[in-house]
């Protein structure tokens, strides 16, 4: 099998991080069921403050758009790219992991975790920029009481789950670290993949939200084909090329089992649009069986960092891989 079947992304060190941090809240903290959109919206917050220099309104008419640190991470401005698809907005190149889902209460002084991946080289370049805008919105309050919290230590992880600290509250600079991922290769007579979908994942057709009894492989498999191909060539600079007879091979002859799978509701208010909005998804666990799901492989193993469907950015459509059938 050849490296053209999986993109040029197998064995190729990629500039893709998850860090964990760690902060010790300094009253009873309340989160709601799913914290993504807290955390997301309070690191936006923090990193504006910090990283804005001329305080306007709206960063696409700022002379600083495409140079300031801000919109690069929050607010990626569109460009164009070699997909036959453009776009009138990019992915940004990072994804907040909250506390795991039904999290509702940190006791004062205990210690508020949660993950943030960071995509592509100039994202891994402000991980100063990113840590000091957490300790900003930490420190500001999370939640409706605004509990303030004290970040007290950021970590690097590994693909096998080491952690390798490059921050404590006592330091002044980051350690030096590896932040690549690498894509291992498939592994030898892969015919079984199983997903383990644990923040809602809502892929959708036409605008509308695929339930369990909708999706089908094709679509979960060219969803992760998409994102990942997008992410890597506007962050990493890296035009990966999947070879998408293979991939469709894959994804139709492939048979799947969804009875794993459910619909799990979650809503959240939106401030910019002043409403309610609607943001379920499939959690549980998604069976894939082929003799060619070597193909997909590499893009499946990719979305466990950058996640897949819709609000990714906030934590939704993560999940774990394994092929123990």
């Amino acid at each position: 099998m050849t490296s053209d079947m999986h993109g040029g992304v197998v064995n190729v060190p990629l500039p893709v991080a998850r860090y964990r941090f760690r902060a010790q809240v300094q009253g009873e903290l309340r989160l709601p069921p799913y914290a993504g959109s807290l955390l997301r919206g309070a690191f936006g917050a923090a990193l504006r403050r910090v990283a804005c220099m001329t305080g306007l309104p709206a960063c696409p008419a700022c002379p600083l758009y495409r140079t300031c640190p801000y919109p690069a991470l929050f607010e990626t401005p569109p460009q164009p790219t070699p997909l036959p698809q453009q776009f009138s907005q990019v992915p940004n190149p990072y994804v907040v992991e909250p506390p795991a889902s039904g999290t509702r209460r940190v006791p004062a002084g205990e210690t508020l975790e949660f993950h943030m991946v960071l995509i592509g080289h100039e994202a891994l370049r402000q991980l100063p920029l990113v840590v000091h805008a957490w300790q900003r919105a930490l420190a500001h309050g999370l939640g409706r009481m605004r509990v303030p919290a004290v970040l007290r230590e950021v970590a690097w992880c590994s693909d096998e789950g080491h952690h390798e600290p490059v921050f404590e509250e006592s330091d002044t600079r980051l350690h030096p670290h590896d932040a690549a991922l690498v894509v291992p290769a498939p592994p030898p007579g892969l015919t079984t993949l199983r997903l383990h979908i644990e923040t809602p994942l809502r892929l959708q057709h036409q605008g509308h939200a695929l339930g369990p009894q909708r999706l089908d492989t094709r679509t979960l498999i060219l969803a992760a084909v998409r994102r990942a191909t997008l992410m890597l060539h506007v962050h990493c600079g890296h035009d990966a090329a999947p070879d998408m007879p293979s991939v469709l091979n894959a994804a139709a002859s492939a048979v799947d089992d969804r009875a794993g799978l459910s619909w799990q509701d979650w809503t959240r208010y939106s401030s910019r649009q002043q409403q309610e909005m609607a943001l379920g998804g499939v959690v549980g666990q998604w069976q894939l069986a082929g003799s060619a799901l070597a193909a997909a492989w590499p893009w499946l193993w990719l979305g466990q960092w950058l996640h897949l469907g819709k609000n990714a950015t906030m934590g939704l459509g993560a999940y774990r891989l394994s092929t123990d059938g």
